[in-house]
């Protein structure tokens, strides 16, 4: 099997740098054979991909996207306590979507992290889905990880 990183660069993409966290967290925690992640906006180079609500100034293929790269974040997030190469499986898949009043497709655009997470680890993850009012920043997409890993 290949490296984690190397399937990245199958996909195309490389792994960023951590966000920098917005308040008082740390991206990520190791607890066991666990690792729990904070949640992570769609930043892309210090900026969001996106600002607003999904199906108003957002449209859902675009927060798809946002949710990809939430999820490459949060990957970045689990690289700040252990290597990637340890991950045996990501677990766990918490996305929120702050879409307008009625949008009831969060399982859609969160399909972004899962298609993305599972390009890496096909076993499959449990999932939320979850409708919010807002996020912070005005980010459209936020997504928490928890990632079984070993030694």
């Amino acid at each position: 099997m290949s490296s984690v990183v190397a399937r990245l660069a199958e996909l195309g993409l490389v792994l960023p740098s951590a966000p920098k966290p917005l308040a008082a967290y740390v991206p990520a925690v190791r607890s066991g054979d666990l690792v729990f992640t904070a949640g992570q906006l769609p930043l892309r180079d210090g900026q969001l991909i996106a600002t607003g609500l999904v199906g108003a100034r957002v449209d859902p293929s675009v927060a798809k996207e946002c949710a990809a790269q939430a999820a490459l974040n949060a990957l970045a997030a689990i690289a700040t306590v252990v290597n990637l190469e340890q991950v045996t499986a990501i677990v766990k898949v918490t996305g929120f979507v702050a879409g307008v009043d009625g949008f009831t497709d969060q399982p859609a655009v969160i399909n972004g992290a899962s298609e993305l997470l599972g390009a890496l680890w096909p076993a499959g993850h449990a999932r939320s889905a979850l409708g919010v009012s807002s996020l912070p920043i005005d980010a459209p997409v936020e997504i928490e990880l928890i990632a079984e890993v070993r030694g």
